[in-house]
């Protein structure tokens, strides 16, 4: 068994290749674990979102706090609140992060690929695309 403390990963701001606006993240399965699973506690302030994206495995999020937007590419934005459980394909583009006028807190959990990569990183999400009617 292996306990890290919480103090021992510490907060980090999300980088401005991958996120619009304040987004902080836990890194929840940092070293030493030697898992290809990756988990992360993501803090989306208001209107803040990540880019496009994929992952090579797919992706679970887990909403935990706040009003949140998810949307995959040639659909519609959807709202997404506490307790609901989110799965995205493996390959499949999309992006997810906080509502306009709240925050959103989601945990996310993926797989590493080969190389060690989680996701291919695209293009930000455009005002346009993210204030589009969630439903």
């Amino acid at each position: 068994m292996n306990i890290t403390r919480a103090q021992t990963n510490g907060t980090k701001r999300g980088p401005a290749d991958y996120f619009t606006g304040v987004v902080w993240l836990d890194e929840v399965t940092a070293a030493p674990y030697s898992s290809d699973m990756r988990v992360v506690m993501v803090t989306f302030e208001p209107g803040a979102r990540t880019a496009w994206h994929t992952h090579p495995h797919g992706q679970w999020l887990h909403i935990t706090a706040g009003v949140g937007r998810v949307q995959t590419v040639g659909e519609a934005v959807r709202e997404v609140l506490p307790g609901d459980v989110i799965w995205f394909e493996p390959g499949e583009r999309h992006w997810h992060g906080a509502a306009p006028n709240n925050r959103m807190v989601h945990l996310a959990v993926q797989r590493a690929d080969e190389a060690g990569k989680t996701a291919t990183w695209q293009e930000l999400v455009s005002d346009a695309d993210y204030l589009r009617d969630g439903g």
